[in-house]
């Protein structure tokens, strides 16, 4: 033991003193020296343009809040998305919207278009100005390279229409529901559905209404056309909302069984009136994954990466 203090004071009480003593000031000076802050990490913002407020859109939004809660965690980059559905589903609310969007200079759009030829050049005019861009539940328009998030609505529309026409054995009056007929992914529903019924010479298309993409459109539509066509034995839809109107004017005539329904989507009260036989069945999107792989869509695109032409979140039958 002595030997080791021996070796711990072998310069002398003055040498410990002197490297204590310039310890101790070197701890003072870094003491005193400015601590340099971690800088703040930039929000991302995303805003969320639907055809209208509906529940439909509400599932887009929580899939995309699912994924802004990710890119969060990873990257500790507080992200917004910022919600603005139009109050009816026109084309010039959509404008409107889109155009505050890009004078906000938000970080990236997400939009499913009501009519892709006339909102074309506000996104022509989001991509000269540096903002990210996807569509969702919709076509990209002709000529801008914009990720498509959404699924095969013609093969959707198939599905359905060969499900009708096998309830009713090929034969029979019937209706179908076009949604907004200026809308992408409608419009190519409601031609799908009639290149496959004019496959059955025994089907006749008797009635095509529109509901505007609004539930109680589509029921009052509903109602008027099967009191106009007492002989109609089926339904097909082209969006979210037709299925459940149709499936409500049904109920409310009394017409279970006798009026058959395939719809588009399983929105909670669709599944109700399938659960109950209201409607048959229906062939069904995923809005909470093309919320979700917008967002991610647009964050990869804020890193550089290139838009991908589409991504394809599937189809599901409900039964």
């Amino acid at each position: 033991m002595a030997r080791v203090r021996e070796a711990f004071f072998a310069g002398g009480v003055g040498s410990c003193a002197f490297r204590v003593a310039a310890w101790i000031g070197f701890a003072a000076g870094a003491m005193l020296l400015p601590v340099r802050a971690e800088p703040a990490k930039t929000a991302l913002r995303f805003v969320l343009v639907p055809k209208v407020s509906h529940p439909w859109f509400e599932e887009v939004r929580m899939g995309a809040l699912e994924a802004a809660r990710m890119i969060s965690s990873q990257t500790g980059r507080p992200v917004t998305v910022d919600y603005q559905p139009p109050a009816q589903a026109t084309v010039e609310q959509q404008q409107a919207i889109l155009s505050r969007a890009i004078n906000s200079k938000a970080d990236g759009i997400f939009i499913d278009l009501l009519d892709s030829s006339r909102l074309t050049p506000l996104l022509a005019r989001a991509r000269a100005e540096g903002i990210q861009l996807a569509v969702f539940d919709s076509e990209s328009p002709t000529g801008l390279q914009i990720t498509s998030v959404g699924n095969d609505y013609c093969k959707q529309a198939r599905i359905a229409s060969e499900r009708l026409v096998k309830l009713l054995e090929g034969r029979g009056e019937v209706a179908i529901m076009q949604g907004v007929p200026t809308a992408p992914n409608h419009a190519i529903r409601f031609r799908c559905h009639q290149e496959v019924l004019r496959r059955f010479p025994g089907i006749q298309v008797v009635a095509t209404p529109s509901d505007q993409d609004s539930i109680a459109t589509a029921e009052r539509e509903a109602l008027a056309t099967m009191k106009a066509h007492p002989a109609l034995r089926g339904w097909l839809s082209s969006d979210a909302s037709g299925p459940i109107g149709i499936g409500r004017a049904i109920k409310s005539l009394g017409a279970q069984g006798r009026v058959r329904a395939v719809g588009i989507d399983d929105l909670p009260e669709l599944v109700g009136q399938i659960r109950s036989g209201v409607v048959d069945s229906s062939v069904a999107t995923k809005p909470r994954a093309q919320g979700y792989w917008s967002i991610l869509s647009l964050w990869q695109q804020q890193l550089g990466a290139p838009a991908i032409e589409r991504i394809d979140t599937g189809i599901t039958v409900v039964e």
